[in-house]
């Protein structure tokens, strides 16, 4: 090997330099013989929150499948720390890589406590049982997700929003560096949508996040994709995407977009 060849050690390390974390590269997805998803480029910076938006069929939640690996795509590639998902050990990618689906359900008889400690299966070998720093997880998680008081209530028993609270708080016991949620605030009364949208805004991993809400999008998100037929329309700061033409031309609807404090505020005209 000459100097002018890097070891292999080398070039991974400078690869890691370059790209880090988890991004989708000009992704397709056939479903169905019909396009779902065309030349998508999502590409989060660290500690990043970006919302997906678009009405529905627009390409949001199987965007986010991809990035989770649960999908596979026709063409283009997934990539974590600038390695092809496809190829990155799974109980690797999990460590790395926590996803909350719109709905979850389960047959089995679960407490809001277990279902949480799912989130620890990454990081235990077969049959182990619960680690002090596993244990100490999910007692966190239960608090961020405010849970505690409900730990020991059985699953079924939860109203919908308390599902979904639970579902992050499993995420979030996962201790996951990038995090993907799918429409997180269904089912959740008002308060309860800020809360939870405060909770992953500060968290310190980098947030994938689908969501109709453009006004919640523009208070907590960092930067916006705008999906359409499964293409990208526009990428951008709130302040730079949510404007009245394009919420007219993705949305077919009216609206006037006022300056807020730090953010825009969309007010939707009949």
């Amino acid at each position: 090997m000459t100097d002018a060849e890097p070891a292999v050690a080398d070039r991974a390390a400078l690869a890691d330099e370059r790209e880090t974390g988890l991004r989708a590269s000009r992704v397709s997805r056939m479903i169905g013989g019909r396009l779902i998803l065309d030349g998508v480029t999502v590409a989060p910076r660290t500690g990043e929150t970006i919302g997906l938006l678009g009405p529905n069929g627009s390409g949001k939640s199987t965007l986010l499948r991809l990035l989770s690996g649960v999908l596979t795509p026709s063409s283009g590639v997934v990539t974590l720390d600038g390695l092809p998902l496809a190829r990155t050990a799974r109980r690797s990618a999990a460590r790395r890589v926590a996803a909350v689906e719109q709905n979850a359900h389960t047959q089995t008889e679960l407490t809001v406590r277990d279902v949480v400690a799912l989130g620890r299966i990454p990081h235990r070998r077969a049959w182990a049982p619960m680690s002090a720093a596993d244990l100490a997880a999910v007692a966190a998680a239960l608090e961020r997700a405010g849970l505690t008081d409900l730990a020991d209530r059985s699953w079924h028993t939860l109203s919908g929003g308390e599902r979904q609270r639970a579902q992050i708080a499993r995420a979030l016991a996962q201790e996951p560096t990038e995090l993907l949620l799918d429409e997180p605030t269904n089912h959740l009364d008002i308060q309860y949508q800020l809360d939870l949208m405060e909770l992953v805004a500060g968290l310190p991993v980098t947030t994938v996040i689908a969501m109709h809400d453009l006004n919640l999008a523009a208070m907590y998100c960092d930067r916006l994709v705008v999906l359409r037929g499964g293409r990208v329309v526009t990428e951008g700061t709130p302040d730079a995407v949510l404007t009245p033409s394009l919420i007219g031309e993705v949305y077919g609807v009216r609206a006037e977009v006022d300056a807020g404090p730090g953010y825009p505020v969309i007010r939707f005209l009949r």
